[in-house]
């Protein structure tokens, strides 16, 4: 599976942003996606994530009623809608697949994509 993310870019806090992350492959749906981010000089951090068939959804504390991480199957593409943006939102943001394992936990994951950069300015 190779993943492509975009949407990143730079906003205020306050504002909104909506990431995509396209995945090639016919086997999407088989797959759990998650998102992770990086901050400078921080290690990868959980996100949030959503099992193959939207049904659960798993979210960071830190962003929890301010993103909101969905997929459509049929277009092979997870998303990450974020609003009231705040300046330590500001990362490098990753989408993930996995199989199985710990949908918090990175090393679970089998496929990463580049990132997409979001900056928050105050």
């Amino acid at each position: 599976v190779q993943l492509q993310a975009s949407g990143g870019g730079l906003v205020q806090a306050g504002d909104s942003l909506r990431l995509s992350c396209a995945a090639s492959g016919r086997t999407f749906s088989s797959y759990a996606m998650g998102w992770f981010r990086q901050a400078p000089g921080k290690e990868r951090e959980f996100v949030a994530a959503i099992n193959w068939s939207s049904a659960t959804t798993y979210y960071a504390d830190s962003v929890k009623g301010r993103f909101t991480i969905s997929r459509d199957n049929a277009k092979n593409t997870v998303y990450l809608q974020m609003i009231s943006l705040k300046p330590e939102d500001t990362a490098v943001y990753y989408c993930a697949a996995r199989v199985g394992g710990n949908y918090y936990y990175a090393g679970s994951y089998d496929y990463f994509g580049q990132g997409t950069q979001v900056t928050v300015s105050s």
